[in-house]
């Protein structure tokens, strides 16, 4: 569908309130496979979209900042002929989930952050990474990321896909399956450069002038519905830096913790999250 200037891909099912999922990295619309079926079957009209520069998405040279990829989502509900949604998005998605209520605030009815704390928040996830052990492999992998060429190269000829989602995850996933389905969506031309480009924002926004003005607007907080998710074993983001960020959240506020599992819940622990998903959506 067409929105923002850009053609988005998009997965459909159900009917009623709309509910919108947001992918991380490096992923596509599929990592919301489970929750799209059992949203649906409880009576949600559920959207699991491909952000600008992942999956069917188009790949525009520029736009892969947070300000740009919320005004993407909130066009995109407005494309789909709904008034507002329900956002939910994973790492990079959640990050723009946390946005659009101060960017867009006429969009969204609720946030849930999976794995994401809040964008002010970014130097204490990088604190959390170096404080714990099973994090440091995480952060040197993000670290990388601001390198030219050389995390495109891992990507797409290297063991750069599996790498970032065992070093993310806990025990049992990624299968053998996952990894090469993913490492499938990183080979789509333009992909791994678009992806990356995410990360490379953010770790230069402290510095620009759109990350100032981004970070401005943020600063009040939100008064939407806010649920916050966490895979007990993600070395991404601590619990503390959750907690921390419910000053954010003026409005009604909760933190979930899904045990034995990592930073990629969705697909860790599908029914548990659906069923989390499904109890906190019922309730607004």
């Amino acid at each position: 569908m067409a929105a923002h200037g850009a053609r988005f891909h998009v997965a459909e099912l159900g009917e009623g309130p709309l509910v919108l999922l947001l992918h991380d990295f490096p992923q596509f619309w599929w990592a919301w496979r489970a929750q799209l079926v059992a949203l649906a079957s409880a009576g949600y009209r559920t959207v699991a979209m491909d952000l600008r520069g992942y999956g069917a998405s188009d790949k525009p040279p520029r736009g892969y900042d947070t300000p740009t990829s919320a005004a993407d989502v909130a066009a995109v509900v407005r494309a789909l002929g709904e008034r507002d949604a329900v956002v939910v998005g994973l790492g990079i998605g959640g990050r723009t989930a946390w946005a659009l209520p101060s960017l867009h605030p006429d969009q969204v009815r609720g946030v849930i952050a999976v794995g994401a704390g809040h964008p002010l928040l970014t130097r204490h996830v990088l604190r959390d990474r170096l404080s714990e052990p099973t994090g440091l492999a995480a952060t040197r992998t993000a670290l990388a990321r601001q390198l030219p060429a050389l995390p495109e190269r891992s990507l797409l000829h290297g063991d750069g896909v599996a790498r970032v989602l065992r070093e993310r995850s806990g025990p049992g996933w990624p299968g053998d399956e996952d990894v090469a389905r993913y490492r499938e969506a990183v080979r789509v031309p333009f992909v791994a450069h678009s992806a990356l480009e995410y990360h490379r924002w953010i770790a230069r926004s402290a510095v620009r002038a759109d990350g100032r003005r981004f970070a401005a607007a943020l600063r009040d907080g939100t008064d939407v519905p806010v649920l916050q998710v966490r895979g007990e074993l993600d070395p991404t983001v601590s619990r503390a830096t959750l907690e921390a960020g419910a000053r954010f959240a003026r409005g009604p506020h909760r933190l979930e913790e899904v045990p034995g599992v990592g930073h990629y819940v969705p697909e860790e622990a599908p029914d548990r999250l659906a069923s989390l998903l499904a109890g906190w959506l019922a309730r607004w």
